[in-house]
């Protein structure tokens, strides 16, 4: 009913909608429509209601609410079957694997506007603000081998990049294996856990925490020399809700064609959008420690790093770009 009267609210957004015609076309009491009404108001939305004239929708809030999302989000799959929406949550990817195991369809989203135990890699934390960024969990159920499932890593920063690029202009790049830094400093991270047997995945699940408008004070300050926003970077405050309805389908779109045509496109434009390749690196991974040039990754995105003697292949551990002199 609320999604009905907001549609009907946008689509009259200049002139005023009289509670008599909204119940009309509803087939609901005018009593109805006024409590629906102050429940919006309570959730947010800006509604100026005339006695004589009716209703008017003036602003609708900086929040990632599951309607605001869908409308006009241009998916056909990623949310647009459940939407789990908190004001607070531990983890949305703790929440996005429940929805999972209880049998969610592919591509729920699960979203929050703060976390207060957000998780990066190697069970590091991540600082979530409320309303400050995009703190999201997809789940998907594809179709290939469980081998393949650390690739979607490399497929989700491949599309956030893109539509950072594309909504913001900032032109930030992919650190190998899941952050995306502008100007050396994190903006985005990506933790990709999975559920799957010995020759199919049951589900993938992709969380994203993307530092949308935070400004250098608010993080603490441990990290403030290694974490930026886009709002920092771009100058001037991103919505993050086009930003967030710009990532849903441009990561339907590059998922839909790794399931076509395989990863191999995927893995040039990760590539090309790479600021890890071509730098001298030091890597740890397991018991070893080294340092080298990283040259490429291969067709299972194993980062290959040319040492002084060889060339090394990291399956899996953590980089630092040296900076350069």
């Amino acid at each position: 009913m609320r999604k009905s009267i907001l549609n009907m609210l946008r689509n009259n957004a200049n002139e005023y909608l009289s509670g008599e015609e909204i119940s009309r076309q509803l087939s609901v009491s005018r009593t109805a429509i006024w409590k629906h009404m102050q429940t919006l108001k309570q959730a947010g939305y800006e509604i100026e209601a005339h006695p004589r004239q009716g209703y008017r929708l003036r602003s609708v809030p900086d929040r990632l609410l599951p309607d605001e999302i869908r409308d006009q989000l241009k998916t056909t799959m990623l949310g647009q079957h459940e939407i789990y929406y908190f004001d607070d949550i531990d983890s949305t990817n703790n929440e996005a694997k429940k929805q999972a195991n209880l049998g969610c369809h592919e591509g729920a989203i699960v979203l929050s506007e703060a976390q207060n135990r957000g998780r990066g890699r190697i069970a590091r934390s991540w600082f979530s603000p409320s309303g400050k960024g995009i703190w999201l969990s997809i789940i998907l159920k594809p179709p290939f081998l469980p081998s393949d499932a650390p690739k979607c890593t490399l497929l989700a920063a491949v599309a956030v990049t893109k539509a950072i690029r594309t909504i913001t202009k900032v032109q930030c790049g992919i650190k190998w294996p899941n952050d995306i830094l502008y100007k050396g400093k994190k903006i985005v991270g990506i933790l990709t856990e999975m559920n799957a047997e010995m020759d199919a995945i049951n589900y993938i699940v992709i969380g994203m925490g993307i530092n949308v408008n935070i400004d250098k004070d608010e993080f603490p300050e441990e990290l403030r020399e290694i974490a930026t926003s886009l709002s920092q970077a771009s100058g001037q405050p991103i919505a993050r809700l086009t930003l967030l309805q710009a990532i849903l389908a441009e990561l339907e779109t590059e998922y839909n064609k790794v399931i076509q045509h395989g990863f191999s496109q995927m893995l040039d434009e990760w590539r090309q959008l790479s600021v890890t390749l071509g730098q001298t690196i030091d890597a740890l991974g397991g018991s070893r420690q080294f340092s080298g040039v990283a040259i490429d990754i291969d067709q299972d995105g194993t980062l290959l790093v040319q040492t002084e003697e060889k060339i090394e292949r990291i399956i899996a551990g953590d980089i630092s770009i040296r900076p350069k002199v």
